[in-house]
């Protein structure tokens, strides 16, 4: 186990592997739901697979809510890549940075599953459709994540190009 944290690198650690692990405790704790699981090995995937859905989810629909209620303003990429070659503490910050955004991500996450956990006392069929509607969630979710991140890609190129 040892090995595969040292080749996962600080940045998975810290913005999927703790926080999907912090996340299935704190939803054992505020709800019902009990995702801890006793095979270490499987656990420690669920675990980075749900830190991954939290990360997402803090990228794709945290950050943009918060920009647009100017909460929080970032430099162009073309201005943060050149900074990093420079100063590359701004990597480490980045990754700092997007730790919190993470972790912000998490509390709305189990703040919304305590809230299905209570509407769905109401409303029953929510439990039948829930497993469809969180599919089809993920589904565009990771969609989302892959187009941005070719956007990322396609920047990089252009920067580094010039």
């Amino acid at each position: 186990m040892k090995d595969l944290l040292d080749k996962l690198g600080s940045y998975n650690v810290f913005n999927y592997l703790l926080p999907g692990v912090v996340f299935v405790y704190s939803l054992q704790t505020v709800t019902a739901h009990n995702l801890i699981n006793s095979n270490i090995v499987i656990g420690a995937f669920v675990y980075y697979f749900l830190g991954l859905i939290i990360s997402r989810t803090g990228s794709l629909i945290l950050d943009p809510v918060l920009k647009k209620l100017g909460f929080i303003k970032f430099a162009s990429y073309q201005e943060f890549v050149a900074a990093s070659k420079v100063d590359p503490k701004i990597e480490v910050f980045s990754e700092i940075n997007n730790m919190y955004r993470t972790f912000c991500a998490m509390f709305m996450l189990i703040a919304t599953v305590r809230l299905y956990d209570i509407a769905s006392i109401s409303c029953p069929v929510l439990t039948v459709i829930a497993p469809y509607v969180l599919i089809i969630a993920l589904l565009i979710l990771f969609l989302f994540s892959y187009k941005k991140q070719t956007e990322y890609i396609k920047k990089r190129i252009a920067i580094n190009n010039k």
